[in-house]
């Protein structure tokens, strides 16, 4: 446990320079006495770590000192061969491929052998199935523009088809399910930022540098906001509660293949003792269930609300009108 905790302090101070014992403390989730001792360790086995004293001061190594990257463990150093092809998309393949192979030079026998093993037999596909990967022309100028902190112009298509030009402060990309999203900070016509909003990269028609750069908001969490960003997604769109009755088969289906927010409306559901079960479900609206439900055939029943329940039955008549030539 200590062990690898100096190497975590070591590889903070040659990745980061100077630091305090409070940050370093922080960072490693110890206390400073831990970190005074811990630095002490370090000083008896010969790396070179130096305390400044003073308003600016703290650790720091001897300029030009570097360590190797023997520390890793064998599952370290296997996971970062473990990555999707997102940097060839972000314009990053080239450096990608140099990078693994500085790597692997560096890299004990043992653990380039695990390494090299891991490459040739797992390879990760972040696309779901039956669906090509997003069209992103723009995203590796779209990902410089993110990482040099640089304002952009785009035209955008939004959802509705509608073409729209902002100008957007990009502040972080992610990759979802095979989709390319950039949560950017959009200027406002006075001049001022709106909050951070996410667009699809597949929607930029194009891009320009605007000829400015800009500070990322203090605070800003990619990963957090995100997550927040996403939860309210999900939840704008299932805002339609149906009353409906389901078989066992029918509680299953809902279970593996609806929405997750549908599908917590029959948590706790069991069918009695006529076989069915009735359930408040939250749908994104007519038109989505309509084609969710009718998949699911006679194990739902659709109780309310009315335009639903009238949908499905006309779809229902239409289908067996469509195939009442067969005699069925």
């Amino acid at each position: 446990m200590r062990a690898g905790r100096l190497l975590s302090l070591l590889l903070l101070l040659q990745n980061r320079g100077r630091m305090t014992a409070a940050r370093l403390a922080e960072e490693l989730e110890v206390s400073e006495r831990t970190i005074y001792r811990d630095v002490e360790a370090l000083s008896a086995a010969g790396i070179p770590v130096y305390a400044d004293r003073g308003s600016g001061g703290g650790y720091r190594l001897l300029d030009g000192y570097r360590t190797r990257l023997t520390g890793l463990t064998g599952g370290e150093a296997e996971s970062l061969f473990l990555v999707p092809g997102a940097a060839g998309d972000l314009g990053l393949g080239a450096e990608m491929a140099v990078a693994q192979l500085k790597l692997l030079a560096a890299l004990p026998e043992e653990l380039r052998e695990r390494a090299e093993r891991v490459r040739s037999r797992f390879h990760l596909d972040a696309t779901a199935w039956w669906r090509e990967p997003d069209d992103t022309p723009h995203l590796a100028d779209l990902a410089a523009a993110v990482w040099e902190q640089r304002t952009v112009d785009v035209a955008y298509r939004r959802f509705d088809g509608t073409d729209v030009r902002r100008t957007l402060d990009p502040l972080g990309i992610v990759l979802k399910a095979g989709a390319w999203y950039v949560l950017a900070r959009p200027h406002t016509r006075s001049g001022h930022h709106a909050d951070v909003r996410t667009f699809r990269v597949s929607r930029i028609r194009e891009i320009a540098a605007a000829g400015g750069g800009f500070e990322h908001p203090e605070g800003f969490d990619l990963a957090a906001q995100w997550r927040a960003w996403s939860r309210e997604f999900e939840e704008s769109r299932h805002t339609l509660p149906a009353r409906v009755r389901l078989t066992r088969r029918g509680l299953d289906l809902v279970r593996n293949l609806s929405s997750p927010l549908t599908a917590a409306g029959t948590e706790g559901a069991e069918p009695g003792a006529d076989g069915w079960c009735e359930c408040e479900v939250l749908v994104e609206s007519v038109e989505f269930a309509l084609t969710e439900f009718a998949t699911y055939g006679p194990d739902i029943e659709v109780l309310s609300p009315a335009e639903l329940r009238s949908a499905l039955a006309g779809y229902a008549r239409a289908t067996a009108r469509l195939y009442a030539a067969d005699g069925g």
